[in-house]
């Protein structure tokens, strides 16, 4: 592959397998596709720092992010997004043909896997809770698959992350599922069900802003059948600017700790520019280094 289509300073993307410390606490991961390069940052900088957290709750881009952060592989996700996103067979045409969907996301299991194998052994033996959330298309409501109780929890990462309108549904436990944003973008209300009280949410949007809100929506495409599944997705924007605004509420009163991109960002879901998408991971990797005094006085408090 052309090295213009390969992040220029890649080899500067840590490396190395997190500790076995583990810190009590449960780390929320927003979506966004490949702006999950900033998340993909902070979690590189918290393992770097043995900040490895007991619970990891991810959504789309964060459920596949989450993966790699619970089986403590530094850098992993930053090389795969940073090393192949114009590997057609990962994104593009030919990820269209073979998988229905423009990003082919077999390839992060399979191709990748082979190039710098997934530690499946240590995910699974490491006490690190792994919750990848996707949208049960039956019922429009989020389902949260959780490793040690899925038949496939793979397969529950990558529904979380498939796009609706075009991609297919993903089958988990005999259940119809799509992208886990579609009915819960930001799942710090299941972290606080579970009962947890250190709750850090990693956002990959700056704090003031919100979507464009559609409700007009009218079901004339591939979800006629589904009209619960619809409605989640017909609301689910407004349903994100409540929760950005209960998560800034949230963090002012102390109940969450929020790492996001101070300024706006210009990413696209898709994108292609190398350099803004190296750019992005550092830009999380920072913001996590310059709040990690903060974030282990929130730990300790």
């Amino acid at each position: 592959m052309s090295s213009k289509k390969v992040y220029s300073k890649i080899e500067r993307i840590p490396k190395g397998k997190a500790k076995d410390k583990i810190t009590e606490g449960c780390l929320v991961l927003e979506g966004g596709a490949f702006r999950g390069l900033f998340t993909q940052g902070v979690l590189d900088c918290f393992m770097r720092h043995d900040i490895n957290f007991s619970c990891v709750i991810g959504v789309s881009a964060g459920a596949l992010s989450g993966l790699n952060y619970a089986s403590g592989q530094i850098g992993r996700s930053a090389r795969l997004n940073l090393g192949y996103r114009h590997d057609p067979d990962y994104v593009g045409i030919k990820a269209l043909v073979h998988s229905k969907s423009p990003i082919r996301l077999d390839f992060c299991f399979d191709d990748y896997g082979l190039i710098e194998p997934f530690d499946e052994e240590r995910f699974f033996s490491r006490p690190v809770r792994y919750i990848a959330v996707a949208t049960n298309c039956l019922t429009g409501k989020p389902v949260f698959f959780e490793k040690d109780n899925c038949k496939n929890i793979y397969d529950a990462a990558k529904a979380s992350a498939s796009m609706p309108f075009i991609s297919p549904m993903v089958n988990v436990d005999g259940i119809p599922c799509l992208d886990g944003g579609c009915s819960c973008k930001i799942p710090y209300e299941k972290a606080m069900e579970l009962g947890y009280d250190k709750i850090i949410v990693v956002r990959t949007r700056d704090k003031d802003y919100r979507k464009k809100v559609n409700e007009n929506m009218l079901n004339i495409g591939p979800y006629r059948n589904y009209p619960m599944f619809f409605e989640s997705l017909k609301n689910s924007n407004s349903d994100y600017n409540r929760q950005c605004d209960e998560i800034s509420r949230l963090e002012e009163e102390g109940k969450l700790f929020v790492i996001q991109p101070e300024d706006p960002v210009t990413v696209k879901r898709i994108e292609g520019n190398m350099s803004k998408l190296g750019h992005l991971y550092w830009t999380g990797y920072k913001s996590a280094l310059k709040k990690i005094r903060g974030l282990r006085a929130f730990i300790n408090q």
